[in-house]
């Protein structure tokens, strides 16, 4: 039975990490908090897969260098089973294939652990009002990557996309666009447009069927190529 003055359910999230001090200090941070729960503790991928197909989690906080696979298989698998679940990826991988390959997957977030900041709570906080945790170095090179795509969309006689010009978003949708690849979150996207806040998911959902894709940055991504974002967001130093 509904009670109004009912908390919520809290949050249930699954931690797939090898290494057994961060696994044991991500569960102990997740269950140090009211409105958080670890409903999950893995170190292979097999294992997981059948705990998410029992119970889909509401997030995902995953490594990559597993021993029975790459973790971005858990990205995808977890995906199809709940297409809202957020997934924050803590690794020591910080070339340029394995973060693209986690943000087409569907990740929201990718974290270095050689720059790990234990504040799990935070992390978790940003994923859900619509932020995307990323470590700076790897929002470095993310910037450097959309410069590359960009360069080698106008240098194409044919761009490459969803979509051939900008005109195919609505002036909203723009600036809501251009507001996400500024990494504010949906709370702040609601504050600085005074709309509300399920129009601005209305808004981003509409950019990402247009876009045809299913995450934050794949929405930057994707945007960039087009040459739909102005110059100055990507520059890694503004």
């Amino acid at each position: 039975m509904f009670t109004p003055n009912a908390s919520p359910p809290p949050l249930r999230i699954v931690v797939v990490e090898d290494h057994p001090g961060i696994r044991r200090y991500m569960e102990s941070a997740i269950n140090g908090q009211p409105d958080l729960l670890c409903i999950g503790s893995f170190d292979r991928i097999q294992p997981c897969r059948q705990a998410l197909k029992a119970n889909p989690p509401d997030i995902l906080l995953l490594d990559l260098g597993l021993p029975d696979g790459h973790g971005s298989e858990l990205i995808t698998f977890c995906k199809q089973l709940n297409p809202l679940c957020e997934i924050l990826v803590i690794t020591s991988f910080s070339d340029d294939a394995n973060i693209i390959r986690c943000l087409e997957a569907g990740a929201q977030g990718y974290i270095l652990k050689d720059a790990f900041d234990p504040d799990i709570p935070r992390f978790i906080s940003e994923l859900r009002q619509g932020g995307s945790p990323i470590s700076p170095r790897i929002g470095r090179k993310l910037f450097s990557l959309l410069r590359q795509q960009k360069d080698a969309s106008q240098s194409s006689a044919k761009p490459i996309g969803p979509a051939t010009d900008a005109s195919s978003l609505s002036g909203r949708e723009a600036e809501v666009l251009n507001l996400i690849a500024r990494g504010y979150s949906y709370q702040e996207i609601s504050g600085h447009l005074a709309i509300s806040l399920n129009t601005v998911r209305t808004y981003i959902k509409q950019i990402y069927q247009k876009l045809a894709v299913r995450s934050r940055g794949e929405a930057v991504f994707e945007a960039a190529k087009m040459g739909w974002l102005p110059a100055q967001l990507l520059r890694p130093d503004s």
